[in-house]
């Protein structure tokens, strides 16, 4: 298995290197394409289209650049400045969006730096490989069929046919060096192109505080609607029974002298009634937090609802301890609503959990051999789980191909809280 890691990393590497070649050639003609539009800015007014566009163009370059960082193992954010509202994507507005945003500058700063190194080394993740590739198969073939003249092999000149096939262990010899460096040009192009495109600490606060306002709204909003749902239950259910309940009760009085069989039945009907009423106040009350994770902690409350999916559900986790109560919370409602969705959407004989803490973060996995084809776009409960996260500064990634399976992984920072003794009684 790690033999085939391996090779399938480096030839991930090699093809990345072809693809750095291409891509640093585009940054050449964009470099000139940004220069041109810069000059025509006074020429009249011709910079107030050309710029915007061809920045958009250079930021797109910018941005595959990230994503190529990443499959290197060297995540680079975006450091953008949002565009503000009311301004079209070309004009005056957006000239001044884009030139006064530094991340626009340290972009065209990398742009023929980044081509030059990006070249250098492509060539080297893609041409070692090649040069192995060509010694164990064009040479001997080349001799094989007997062309009168021999050529060059991986270390030396050819002379005679035995020499030809000397040269397959050294191919292979060169073909596993280029295998094995690729991965690692890769990741020294993605580390220098981290030195421009990734934020800059102003950038990264300014971010961070962009990040914090969206968050802190959307908190905001799912707590009014949370509040709204247990006004509504609490309107529709228990408060329509309680009055039904005093009506009834009402009614038993002024029949207990006249009618005591009627006013016995009445009686019997409201403590039906007060009891639904008590049941409908329970299930409200373990949708605010349930009872079993107060007592439990997150490990027994996630092992308490498995069992009762209909779809088997296993739990690995290694968390014992106690967190704090709102983290706690809000990674047992994340597992429920994304075994929720496994449950009623996906089609799904099989699910699982699986809980890991590591030093300051939690991380969680819920997954299932569903159809696939989930998207946050088409619905709210996995939009309600990025937002519940973000609260508190988590994220939310989301693996669902058509055909399945489908996997949520979900991250939190959390601490624990204060000792707790971990109770193993359920809950009434």
């Amino acid at each position: 298995m790690e033999t085939r890691d391996w090779m399938r990393d480096g030839l991930r590497a090699v093809a990345g290197g072809a693809l750095a070649i291409a891509l640093s050639i585009t940054n050449f003609a964009l470099f000139v394409l940004f220069v041109l539009a810069l000059v025509l800015t006074p020429v009249l007014g011709f910079g107030l289209v050309l710029v915007p566009l061809v920045a958009r163009l250079v930021r797109l370059r910018a941005d595959v650049g990230r994503h190529v960082g990443r499959w290197s193992g060297v995540p680079i954010d975006r450091p953008y400045r949002p565009r503000p509202e009311k301004v079209l994507p070309v004009g005056w507005g957006a000239f001044r969006w884009i030139i006064t945003d530094p991340a626009t500058w340290r972009d065209f700063a990398w742009l023929l730096p980044g081509a030059v190194v990006g070249l250098a080394l492509g060539f080297g993740s893609l041409l070692i490989p090649l040069y192995g590739v060509q010694g164990i198969l064009l040479i001997p073939l080349w001799i094989w069929l007997g062309t009168g003249e021999y050529g060059y092999g991986v270390i030396w000149p050819i002379q005679s046919v035995s020499e030809g096939f000397l040269s397959l262990p050294q191919g292979a010899l060169f073909l596993a060096i280029g295998l094995a460096v690729a991965p690692y040009l890769r990741r020294v192009d993605a580390l220098f192109a981290r030195l421009f495109l990734a934020p800059t600490r102003n950038a990264e606060l300014r971010l961070r505080v962009t990040q914090l306002t969206v968050t802190r709204a959307d908190t905001v909003d799912a707590q009014a609607a949370e509040l709204r749902r247990i006004e509504r239950d609490l309107h529709d259910g228990a408060q329509a029974r309680l009055v039904s309940l005093g009506m009834t009760i009402g009614l038993a009085e002024e029949m207990v002298e006249r009618d005591p069989a009627t006013a016995r039945q009445l009686l019997a009907e409201a403590r039906e009634v007060s009891t639904a009423a008590l049941v409908e106040l329970r299930h409200l009350v373990r949708g605010i937090h349930p009872p079993v994770l107060a007592e439990r902690g997150l490990d027994g409350a996630v092992r308490a609802l498995a069992l009762n999916l209909r779809v088997p559900t296993s739990v690995d986790s290694d968390v014992t301890e106690r967190l704090d109560t709102p983290v706690e919370s809000a990674a047992y409602f994340a597992i429920a609503e994304a075994l929720a969705n496994a449950t009623a959407h996906s089609g799904a004989t099989f699910a699982y959990v699986c809980i890991k803490r590591g030093d300051d973060r939690l991380f969680l996995e819920v997954g299932d051999d569903g159809h696939g084809g989930a998207d946050p776009a088409r619905g709210t409960g996995l939009r309600g789980i990025q937002r519940r996260l973000a609260a508190f500064d988590g994220t939310m990634a989301l693996s669902s191909p058509p055909g399945g399976p489908t996997t949520v992984t979900m991250e939190l920072p959390c601490a624990l809280s204060s000792p707790k003794t971990m109770l193993s009684s359920g809950t009434d």
